[in-house]
């Protein structure tokens, strides 16, 4: 093992221990062979301006586990996944949440693909394709840097079943973005998240679609 694995693997445990997740063996190396994968891939695709494995430990592995507590499923939709994130990690801590992610990028979902297969998560389906051509219902719909607000929840409105929940993942500017969410959905809360190892400000924003008959 070299010295940049060592300082991952410290990486990856200390960040888990500061989230109070707490992951089986084979759950922590899946984790640690994503980014092995994805350090592997970005040099030659750059699917990610991260660089560093360190860094996407923190970036990605650790901003991911980051919702945890907020997923309930039983399927979840990421939408804008990119390279995978956060539904790859969830469907790792989460085997019995079935992920489907989304991005119309080529080379990304190429990525999503190769991760499912050679990390062996039966419970997780890639798709590219734009969002406005997908078709499906899920109980919660993910985003870490899709659109603003308003967008993300009006694009997305078909695929979120009544009762349902969009999970938008905001920086601190999100209460401008508020105006633009269409009418039927409802604001739950929002969730400051503390994401070891990075000094940016994070929110979890929680909207609810309006079950059918409960709206006047």
């Amino acid at each position: 093992m070299t010295a940049e694995d060592q300082r991952v693997e410290a990486r990856l445990d200390q960040g888990l221990d500061r989230l109070g997740i707490i992951v089986h063996p084979d759950q922590r190396q899946r984790l640690l062979a994503l980014v092995g994968l994805l350090h592997k891939w970005n040099r030659a695709y750059n699917l990610t301006a991260i660089r560093s494995p360190e860094e996407m430990v923190a970036r990605h592995l650790l901003d991911s586990a980051a919702i945890l507590p907020f997923v309930k499923g039983p399927t979840l939709l990421d939408v804008g996944a990119g390279p995978g994130f956060p539904g790859l990690v969830l469907a790792i801590l989460i085997p019995e949440l079935a992920v489907s992610l989304l991005d119309s990028n080529g080379k990304k979902v190429r990525f999503q693909r190769q991760a499912v297969m050679e990390l062996g998560l039966v419970n997780v389906t890639p798709v590219q394709a734009r969002v406005e051509a997908f078709e499906g219902h899920f109980d919660q719909v993910v985003s870490r840097a899709f659109a603003s607000l308003g967008d993300f929840v009006s694009l997305t409105l078909p695929l979120v079943a009544p009762g349902g929940q969009w999970l938008a993942m905001k920086g601190p500017g999100v209460d401008d973005e508020m105006a633009g969410v269409p009418a039927g959905v409802a604001s739950v809360a929002r969730y400051p998240l503390e994401v070891p190892f990075d000094v940016g400000s994070r929110l979890l924003v929680v909207l609810e679609r309006q079950a059918i008959g409960s709206c006047p």
